[in-house]
């Protein structure tokens, strides 16, 4: 495909951009090639979540209660938070604008929309619903960052550019019991970050145990709600890409719910013992 295709508005692509523009560029990187490597990274990405699962088993994650000076300075919780999240939001929304072959498509839009819906809210609200976060070590800042423009890129490029779905895909039993699946657990996961933030009272200092939702099963239940929600988008995109990401949540965030289940044990004598980890009634 030739930079002057690549160049007309009526492809895409932003005003004013010629051949040699960034829309053009992408353009010129579609094809076999790019579609291998997009296989790859999903691979590369269950293989991230597995390895960082492993580590977190002897390394707690250096994040929050955990943060330490020991993994570089401590940067403000909000300004890190924005910024580690935004590529997840910014990359999807510029390759989406560039256009390719499938991006005016309807099922593409729709679960284009969920990913950027999600980023949206964890970019640019969560961080402004954050009282009193813990500093965020850089080393800790950096892998976000770098996990967000590694996964924006892969999310993003695929729906624009290579997922293509039968017509009548937004009325499929699989899209819509993975939106229901996306939509359910995307609910989880705010109400669940709702309750930790409104343990402690104004003035109040230290750790309590949260209670409510679905706190009162498992003691992750942010992250069950953040596993449910990916998984659910695995089955309405019914890709490698997306099913690699929700592999990967599961690995990482699994591993951190755990994390966050044995301190609650070690810290609190009457946490109750029938919560489990992450799964309700399972683990």
């Amino acid at each position: 495909m030739n930079g002057g295709a690549a160049a007309r508005p009526a492809e895409g692509c932003w005003r004013g951009m010629g051949p040699g523009g960034l829309c053009g560029l992408w353009r010129r990187a579609a094809g076999p090639e790019e579609q291998r490597l997009l296989e790859l990274l999903s691979y590369g990405l269950v293989a991230l979540g597995a390895a960082s699962a492993l580590l977190l088993c002897f390394i707690p994650m250096p994040y929050g209660r955990y943060s330490s000076r020991r993994f570089g300075c401590l940067l403000p919780a909000r300004p890190a938070w924005v910024l580690q999240e935004l590529p997840s939001l910014l990359i999807p929304l510029g390759l989406a604008a560039c256009g390719g072959p499938v991006t005016s498509d309807w099922p593409n839009r729709c679960l284009l929309g969920c990913f950027v819906v999600h980023y949206a809210h964890r970019s640019l609200i969560f961080p402004l619903l954050i009282r009193q976060g813990k500093p965020t070590p850089f080393f800790t800042f950096v892998l976000a960052l770098l996990f967000c423009v590694y996964n924006g890129y892969l999310q993003g490029r695929s729906l624009s550019n290579y997922a293509k779905y039968p017509s009548g895909w937004l009325q499929d039993p699989c899209f819509i019991t993975g939106f229901t699946g996306w939509l359910v657990g995307m609910a989880i996961n705010i109400h669940s970050d709702h309750i930790l933030r409104n343990l402690r009272k104004p003035g109040e200092t230290g750790y309590k145990i949260p209670r409510g939702g679905l706190f009162e099963y498992v003691s992750g239940a942010n992250f069950f709600g953040e596993i449910l929600e990916w998984f659910g988008f695995a089955l309405a995109c019914y890709s490698i890409e997306s099913l690699s990401f929700a592999l990967c949540t599961l690995f990482i965030l699994g591993s951190r719910a755990k994390q966050h289940h044995q301190w609650y044990l070690e810290k609190f004598e009457d946490y109750p013992k029938s919560r489990k980890i992450v799964i309700p009634f399972v683990y």
